[in-house]
C-alpha cells in the first residue's frame, strides 16, 4: 500500500519493469476490509502484452467472458487498460519490451481519469457515468456490488505471482 494514507484526487508517476510472461497492475481508491483490491479498486493493467498468452494458458479464464479467442490476451486485459473496463489505445501505445523499464502515470480529477504510458496518454474516463455503470453491470463486474464504489482510497501494487520492480514514484494531490 503506498504511503499508509488514501488518496481522492491524485496524479501518481512510477517507472516500472516487467519480466517475460509477466503480470502485475497498480489498484486505486483501494479500502481495507475487504478480500481484496481486485474486486473493489480500479486497476491500471501492467502485463506482457507480447508473451504473456504464450507462456500461460488464458483459455478458461477468458472463456467465462465470452471471449471470441480465449486463448488470447483480450484488449481490456493488456498493458494501460483500466482492467476489464476501459481498453488502452493500442494504436498509440509504446509499450517497452519486457526487462526494460517503462513509465505510467495515472491522473484521477474531478474532470475524469486518465492513464499514460511513457508520455501518452492512452484513455480517458469519466466514472459514475451512464456508460461506466453500463460496463461494470454487464461485465466482470457485474456480480461485485463493491467494484468502484469509493472515490478515494490506498494505492497499491499487485503482486500477482511475477517479478517486478518499481522505481522514481511520485505523487501529486491534486
Amino acid at each position: 500500500i503506498f504511503g499508509g494514507r488514501e488518496f481522492e484526487y491524485f496524479d501518481l508517476s512510477v517507472d516500472w519493469k516487467i519480466p517475460a510472461g509477466g503480470n502485475s497492475g497498480i489498484f486505486y481508491h483501494i479500502k481495507e476490509w475487504y478480500n481484496g483490491p481486485s474486486a473493489i479498486s480500479p486497476e491500471y493493467q501492467l502485463i506482457d502484452d507480447e508473451n504473456y498468452a504464450k507462456m500461460h494458458d488464458l483459455e478458461a479464464y477468458n472463456s467465462q467472458f465470452g471471449s471470441k479467442n480465449p486463448k488470447e490476451l483480450q484488449d481490456w486485459q493488456k498493458t494501460g487498460a483500466d482492467y476489464a473496463m476501459h481498453i488502452a489505445n493500442e494504436e498509440a501505445k509504446v509499450l517497452k519490451p519486457a526487462g526494460e523499464w517503462s513509465n505510467t502515470r495515472i491522473v484521477v480529477s474531478k474532470s475524469g481519469t486518465e492513464h499514460w504510458l511513457n508520455g501518452v496518454k492512452l484513455l480517458s474516463f469519466k466514472p459514475y457515468t451512464p456508460d461506466w455503470y453500463e460496463r461494470k453491470n454487464s461485465g466482470k463486474w457485474k456480480n461485485s456490488p463493491d467494484y468502484g464504489k469509493f472515490t478515494s482510497g490506498y494505492i497499491g501494487f499487485q503482486d500477482h505471482g511475477s517479478e517486478l520492480s518499481f522505481k522514481n514514484i511520485s505523487i501529486i494531490t491534486l
